[in-house]
C-alpha cells in the first residue's frame, strides 16, 4: 500500500477501485476537479493504480494507490487510510465499492460524514448477478446503505428504484445528474479522429459507445440500423469492447450491411468521434445516467435513445432534445434515426440542453450533501 503525503487534511476523500474506462470512474474525475475548483482539498483514494483515466485526474487532486486487488480485500487498507487522513468527508462509487467503503468506516471508527453513489438501477443489476460476490454484494446493499449519512443516485429514477430496492427512508436518497459539460469537451473534440469513416466525406455516420453487455443491447442497434440501411446510405461505429463481441460480429457479418457497420474496440477519445459523427444512439435496456448521451450532445451531436430506466427520459426532456424510443424497438430506433439524419437543427438544440449538466452545477450540489 502506498499512502501520498497530504500536507492537510482533506475535505473529501473520494474512493474507486482503479480508473478503466467506464463512465463512474469518468464522471468522480470530473466531480473530484469540480471541487477542487471550488476551493476543496479533495483526495483520491484508488485500490489499483490503474486504467486509461490516469492521466485525467485533476492537477489539483491528489491521489494514492493501495496496491492493487479486490475492493473487498482492501477493506483493511481503506480503513487504515481513513484512520491516516481523518478526511471531513468520504464519498465512494459503484456498489461494491460502497459496501467496502462502509464496512471500512465502520471498522476505522469514522466520524466524518460518509456518503455513496449509486450509478444505476440496482434492481436491474441485482437481477442481473450472476456471480456469489455480486449476489452477496446487493444482498447486503440495503443493510448497509441505511448505515450512511446520505446516498447520491445519478438520476431520479435511480433515486425511486433505490428507495423501492432498498428500503430506504427517502429523505437520506438525494440524486443529482452526473457531471459531464464542461469547455474541456469541446476542445478534446478536435483531436484527431479515431475512425477513417469520421473524416472521408462518405455516408452519414452514425456511433454508439459503451460496453459491449447485454445491458446496452446493441443487437437491437444492430437490426435497427440493418433496417434504416435498406433505405438509405448510412454507416454505423460501435466503439467499445465487452463480452458480447462474438454475438455481435455474427450479426453483423449475416447481414448484407455488414461492410457498413465497424466495431473497432474501446476509445479513449470518443469526444472527437461525437463530433464528427451525424449523431449518437443510445439503445440501452437499463441505464443510470448515460454520461455517453450528455457528452454527444456537448459536443455538438444529435442523439436518439431508448426510453429505458433511468436517464434518457430526463435528459432529453421527455423526447424534446431528441427522440425516445421503447427499449428493444428496433423499427423504432430506424425511425428515430432516420428522423435525426432528416433535422439539421437536431444537433444545435442538443448542445444547448447539455450546459444544464454542468460539472461546476453537480459539484455544488455533492459539496452541500457532503456537507464539505
Amino acid at each position: 500500500m502506498s499512502l501520498a503525503a497530504q500536507p492537510a487534511r482533506p475535505d473529501v476523500l473520494i474512493l474507486l477501485h482503479d480508473l478503466r474506462g467506464g463512465g463512474a470512474e469518468r464522471a468522480m474525475l470530473r466531480l473530484a476537479g469540480g471541487m477542487a475548483a471550488a476551493g476543496r482539498r479533495v483526495h483520491l483514494l484508488l485500490v489499483s493504480a490503474q486504467g486509461d483515466y490516469l492521466s485525467e485526474i485533476p492537477p489539483a487532486v491528489t491521489m494514492s494507490d493501495l496496491g492493487g486487488g479486490s475492493v473487498f480485500g482492501a477493506i483493511p487498507a481503506i480503513a487504515k487510510a481513513l484512520k491516516t487522513y481523518q478526511p471531513r468527508a468520504f464519498l465512494a462509487a459503484l456498489t461494491h465499492v460502497n459496501v467496502a467503503a462502509i464496512i471500512a468506516a465502520a471498522l476505522a471508527g469514522y466520524r466524518g460524514r460518509l456518503v455513496v453513489s449509486e450509478r444505476n438501477q440496482i434492481s436491474a443489476k441485482a437481477a442481473a448477478a450472476k456471480s456469489l460476490r455480486e449476489k452477496i454484494t446487493y444482498a447486503v446493499a440495503p443493510w448497509a446503505y441505511a448505515r450512511t449519512d446520505g446516498i447520491v443516485a445519478v438520476s431520479d429514477g435511480v433515486a425511486k428504484d433505490l428507495i423501492t430496492f432498498a428500503r430506504l427512508p427517502a429523505e437520506i436518497v438525494h440524486y443529482v445528474h452526473n457531471p459531464v459539460y464542461d469547455a474541456g469537451l469541446a476542445v478534446r473534440g478536435e483531436a484527431p479522429a479515431p475512425h477513417p469513416w469520421l473524416e472521408d466525406g462518405g455516408a452519414p455516420v452514425i456511433i454508439a459507445v459503451g460496453r459491449l453487455h447485454e445491458q446496452k443491447d446493441f443487437a437491437t442497434l444492430l437490426a435497427g440500423f440493418f433496417e434504416l440501411r435498406a433505405t438509405r446510405p448510412a454507416r454505423l461505429i460501435i466503439f467499445g469492447e465487452g463480452p458480447e463481441r462474438q454475438a455481435l460480429e455474427r450479426l453483423i457479418s449475416g447481414s448484407a450491411f455488414a461492410a457498413d457497420v465497424a466495431l473497432p474496440g474501446f476509445c479513449t477519445n470518443p469526444f472527437a468521434a461525437m463530433s464528427r459523427a451525424a449523431m449518437l444512439v443510445l439503445s440501452s435496456r437499463w441505464e443510470g445516467f448515460p454520461n455517453v448521451l450528455v457528452e454527444a450532445m456537448s459536443c455538438g451531436a444529435a442523439v436518439a435513445a431508448t426510453d429505458c430506466p433511468s436517464g434518457p427520459q430526463e435528459i432529453l426532456d421527455g423526447g424534446r432534445y431528441g427522440p425516445l424510443v421503447k427499449v428493444g424497438d428496433a423499427s423504432g430506433l430506424a425511425m428515430a434515426m432516420s428522423a435525426v439524419l432528416d433535422n439539421p437543427d437536431a444537433g444545435p438544440i442538443a448542445a444547448e440542453r447539455a450546459k444544464v449538466f454542468s460539472v461546476e452545477r453537480a459539484a455544488a450540489s455533492y459539496l452541500e450533501i457532503l456537507r464539505a
